[in-house]
């Protein structure tokens, strides 16, 4: 893996992305939150950073991002002063298939269930 240096930032190759580590990086709330709104996105389509409103302090975002881009579920790039941030979806559907499709349907509903009255 190329050092990181100011501008640029590490990204494990699709070769050594582990599905422990995307386990992981999913089985946080804030995190599944981060994937499910870049998931959304048309493919290719970058984000910035500060395009999710999170409930949690902007060290504590960038820990996140952190963990989803070392674990492979991201991609991000530095364009001008913006940090932008895209899904590795091709990468994610040849090494785990459907994983990710799955996580999303599972996340959805339990979020449909959790919301309706009981």
């Amino acid at each position: 893996m190329p050092t990181a240096t100011a501008r640029t930032l590490d990204h494990p190759t699709r070769a050594q992305i582990r599905l422990e580590a995307v386990l992981h990086a999913l089985s946080d709330p804030v995190r599944l939150q981060l994937v499910c709104f870049l998931s959304g996105l048309a493919d290719g389509e970058e984000a910035p950073c500060s395009a999710l409103n999170l409930a949690v302090t902007k060290s504590t975002t960038t820990h996140h991002y952190r963990v989803l881009r070392e674990a492979g579920l991201i991609n991000q790039v530095y364009r001008g002063t913006a940090k932008m941030t895209s899904m590795r979806r091709a990468d994610l559907d040849a090494l785990f298939p459907g994983l990710l499709g799955s996580v999303l349907t599972a996340d959805a509903e339990q979020r449909r269930r959790l919301s309706s009255p009981a």
